[in-house]
């Protein structure tokens, strides 16, 4: 039975999930609900292999070498802060842009306040064009770490890893990616691209539940732990282990999460990143026609033809971001997201900072006909 709701709010969380999603979840619930690498005995042993079958799957998702170099989390934000304040210390100075999430912003000045590290901004075009000159010229002696959103969630942008990856290396900095628009959407390769630190969510793109998500660390990093405690390892040393993943992932895991998440990685990988990402741009080329051929909607973002995750932000003259969500939720049964999603910074780069702007975006399973209805509301609205 097809969903009641046309669902488009993918960049915040994916719905719905494929089956064997929740099938896997249930799946541990119900026979391996142990705390994995808490005790010898078979079920424990076996929670340890969902965890370390979810950490080989992400491994051949982003092409890194050693799984165990990838940490869970609970999700993006908290990856996130233990890149950021693993890493920095005081005087130290980071590149980032100007489309950067909150998750990455009120971070770096909590430390820009508390212990005196540094940070530039660098600015992006409103078609979210980064010019990488700009951000050669921000690099000084005490740069530790460039950070960059891979994707914008307002614009939908796709930032040049590869050469920021090559810019940091240049100069004795890392390069920390947040991936919540890309991981499962957009092909990752860390070696290729250059990155130090991939955060990712387990519950956009790669299809697992909230409350997922992770940290690849390349070998040559090391971070200070965020959380210190039982890792079933080492027990009988004061500090937390050296090795990883244990390291970093102190406390009892969300085994039953990440079986969920490796179902969804597994389906990823089955049905292929690249196919994902080329589905998902033709119906955001779609959207954008569209919308663009009616009177006074502006997108935002790439222009037609560019490439793009699956983001169409908009707005239309005269009327609230809000309002509209609003009625494409109650009449329309349409579900978008509407506000400043956690990106202020975006917005002031797209010159939406004053009332925010309505975001419709595709997952893994939109349908063309559930755009052609969205399409058809928001006539019926624009009309108004």
């Amino acid at each position: 039975m097809e969903p009641s709701v046309i669902y488009l709010d993918h960049a915040a969380t994916s719905w719905p999930k494929p089956p064997v999603v929740g099938e896997a979840m249930m799946a541990i619930l119900n026979g391996q609900a142990a705390s994995a690498g808490r005790g010898n005995h078979n079920m424990a042993i076996q929670a340890g292999r969902v965890m370390f079958n979810a950490r080989k799957a992400l491994a051949s998702l982003f092409h890194i070498s050693n799984p165990n170099d990838i940490i869970f989390t609970s999700n993006t934000t908290s990856a996130l802060n233990l890149a950021i304040k693993g890493w920095l210390k005081p005087g130290d100075h980071v590149i980032a842009t100007m489309i950067e999430h909150n998750s990455v912003r009120r971070p770096l000045e909590y430390l820009k306040r508390t212990i005196g590290i540094q940070v530039d901004y660098v600015a992006v075009s409103d078609q979210g064009q980064l010019d990488l000159g700009s951000v050669k010229k921000c690099f000084r002696p005490e740069t530790t770490m460039v950070v960059c959103s891979h994707s914008s969630n307002l614009l939908g942008c796709i930032m040049p890893l590869q050469e920021l990856g090559r810019l940091a290396k240049e100069h004795g900095a890392i390069l920390l990616v947040d991936a919540a628009q890309t991981a499962g959407t957009f092909p990752i390769n860390v070696t290729e691209m250059e990155i130090d630190m991939l955060a990712f969510p387990g519950h956009k793109g790669l299809l697992g539940p909230q409350g997922t998500g992770g940290l690849y660390i390349a070998p040559h990093v090391e971070l200070e732990p965020l959380l210190h405690g039982g890792t079933g390892s080492q027990s009988e040393e004061l500090e937390q282990p050296s090795v990883r993943p244990d390291r970093y992932e102190a406390g009892t895991a969300n085994t039953v999460g990440i079986a969920g998440l490796a179902a969804g990685v597994n389906a990823v990988l089955e049905d292929g990143v690249e196919r994902i990402y080329e589905r998902q741009w033709k119906l955001t080329q779609m959207m954008m026609r569209e919308l663009e051929s009616m009177p006074g909607v502006s997108v935002i973002g790439p222009r037609l033809g560019l490439p793009r995750t699956g983001i169409v932000a908009y707005n239309l003259e005269g009327r609230d971001a809000a309002e509209i969500a609003f009625t494409l939720d109650r009449k329309y049964q349409i579900a978008v997201r509407a506000g400043y999603h956690c990106t202020p910074l975006g917005h002031e780069t797209a010159g939406t900072l004053a009332g925010g702007a309505v975001r419709a975006s595709v997952g893994f399973d939109t349908k063309e006909k559930e755009i052609e209805a969205f399409i058809a509301a928001m006539r019926h609205i624009s009309a108004q």
